[in-house]
């Protein structure tokens, strides 16, 4: 007779022990990084910030020449996903030297700082993005408008920047933009706050570390154009302390836009460009987003990736400068 409570009660232990470990187990998962240095160190003694939102972001500017009598253009370099500064290095300087030309690290790439916690707006999120750019143009443009150059996921910012700014933008370049293809993952941003993925998720994000080479060798059509140099660019982030972490924060950020849907809105002039391989955001995504902007330029290019501007970095200022003048 007494056998049967027993029983139910050896169960009951057995199933509540399952629970608290599918609930307790990921918590107690050690989760680390295997970054050694901060980004101020990564990036270098003669490394370049400014403050927005409280953070130091880091950015490559192009010295204007000495003896220029007018002032040039400014021109704003954004990146894309697992780039930085070093993605613009083969073009920085090849536009006129009385221009301005600025890349900057967005928040959780490159060498700019990479908080955990914040006041106010999430720099990782597409509204802190906003304002970094804003206060980027503020710095440098001199109230004067300036030349948006966006890549993949940077054009996503770029376009974004320019429909909620034309007042401030001349000219909008696009090379192979992240904006048809959506936002990977969107609906299922909530998971990320369930507080066993987020204990794990620094953990889960830290592959790139090893598949980032992947990504970045298909972006070239030709694959010979990748360099030691290019890999230890690229690589040379991952240095950072806590960037896993950081990375984990950017994937997790509210990234909504409204670029897909205001695509007729644009008052800028504005150049698609894109290499005719490109699998990354495919080439046949920048022309059917031709087709949806009545005032857009398409420049497909022959024999070139998604990195466009890195594989064939002659052809693309000189479409670059024949757009913007």
């Amino acid at each position: 007779m007494s056998r049967k409570p027993k029983n139910l009660q050896r169960r009951k232990m057995i199933w509540l022990s399952i629970v608290l470990a599918i609930l307790l187990g990921p918590l107690m998962v050690p989760v680390s990084t295997s970054g050694t240095v901060s980004n101020v160190e990564a990036a270098g003694k003669d490394a370049t910030f400014f403050k927005s939102l409280d953070i130091d972001i880091h950015y490559v500017q192009t010295p204007v020449r000495a003896s220029c009598l007018v002032e040039g253009k400014t021109i704003i370099l954004i990146h894309g996903f697992g780039a930085s500064t070093f993605s613009w290095k083969p073009i920085q300087q090849s536009f006129s030297p009385c221009d301005t030309v600025i890349a900057y690290d967005r928040p959780a790439f490159g060498f700019t700082e990479r908080p955990l916690s914040w006041k106010g707006l999430n720099p990782y999120s597409m509204a802190g993005q906003m304002q970094i750019l804003d206060d980027l143009v503020t710095k440098f443009a001199n109230g004067r408008k300036v030349v948006l150059i966006g890549h993949s996921a940077g054009g996503q910012v770029a376009a974004q920047y320019a429909l909620d700014n034309a007042s401030k933008v001349s000219n909008l370049i696009l090379e192979s933009p992240a904006i048809l293809n959506g936002t990977p993952g969107a609906g299922m941003a909530w998971l990320t706050y369930v507080p066993q993925i987020n204990h794990l998720g620094p953990a889960l994000v830290a592959s790139i570390a090893t598949t980032g080479d992947a990504l970045l060798e298909s972006s070239f059509h030709d694959k010979s154009k990748l360099t030691g140099e290019t890999y230890d660019g690229y690589h040379a982030p991952l240095k950072i302390k806590n960037w896993e972490f950081a990375f984990w924060e950017f994937s997790r950020a509210d990234k909504t836009n409204d670029v897909a849907s205001r695509l007729t809105e644009f008052e800028m002039p504005v150049l698609l460009i894109t290499g005719d391989d490109d699998t990354v955001v495919e080439t046949a995504l920048t022309e059917k987003l031709a087709t949806k902007m009545p005032k857009a330029k398409l420049v497909v290019v022959p024999n070139a990736g998604h990195l466009l501007h890195e594989e064939k970095p002659t052809v693309f200022v000189d479409a670059v400068r024949t757009e913007i003048g």
